[in-house]
């Protein structure tokens, strides 16, 4: 007895064919070099004290910061200002310094605060910036500085019961806190009363 198999559909041959190129592709991909990456464009970021330099990410609500640099061409330097964003009335500036630049084009500053303070006001402020030596290149960026409230000596603010507020510490936080100093309390409570009844 003969069988004869049947012709393959035409759009089993097309898939197949496409199947097969796109594993050709993808093998010619994987073997070939990877492609180096283009210089970004000269920026200037804000990074929370503790961040690391070589990160390009942006920090714009912080309490203590610095400014990093990026993508800037040797030996030009990076003139900065801090000002109150507006409608505060103009006036001198917050804070004012320069960035020196290393081989690759990067640097950063040191803490910024204000010549007689330790930090920033809590307040939004805007930082602008300006190369200097060099072709301009310049821009600006918005910032929020929110640091704890804390009373002078360090604890908790006036007739606070051990909490020190801050504006991150929402209601929801609050209520959590709450019950869990009144489960601990329920519990200590029972484990004293089981001791005075001598239970184990």
């Amino acid at each position: 007895m003969s069988t004869s198999s049947r012709p393959r559909p035409a759009g089993v041959r097309a898939s197949a064919a496409l199947l097969a190129a796109l594993t050709v592709t993808g093998a010619s991909l994987i073997t070939a070099p990877a492609a180096v990456a283009a210089p970004g464009d000269p920026d200037v970021v804000i990074h929370k004290v503790g961040f690391p330099f070589d990160n390009q990410r942006n920090q714009p609500l912080v309490c203590d910061f610095y400014l990093t640099a990026f993508n800037f061409t040797p030996p030009q330097r990076v003139s900065w200002t801090i000002d109150r964003q507006p409608p505060v009335p103009e006036t001198d500036p917050i804070a004012t310094g320069e960035i020196t630049l290393e081989a690759d084009g990067s640097g950063h500053s040191t803490p910024v605060a204000p010549e007689d303070a330790v930090r920033l006001p809590n307040g939004r402020y805007v930082l602008t910036w300006r190369t200097v030596g060099g072709p301009v290149e310049e821009g600006r960026r918005n910032l929020t500085v929110e640091c704890p409230l804390v009373a002078p000596n360090g604890g908790p603010p006036a007739g606070g019961g051990g909490l020190a507020m801050t504006q991150d510490f929402s209601p929801v936080a609050g209520a959590a806190a709450v019950g869990l100093a009144a489960v601990g309390g329920v519990t200590y409570l029972r484990l004293r009363r089981r001791r005075a009844d001598g239970a184990a």
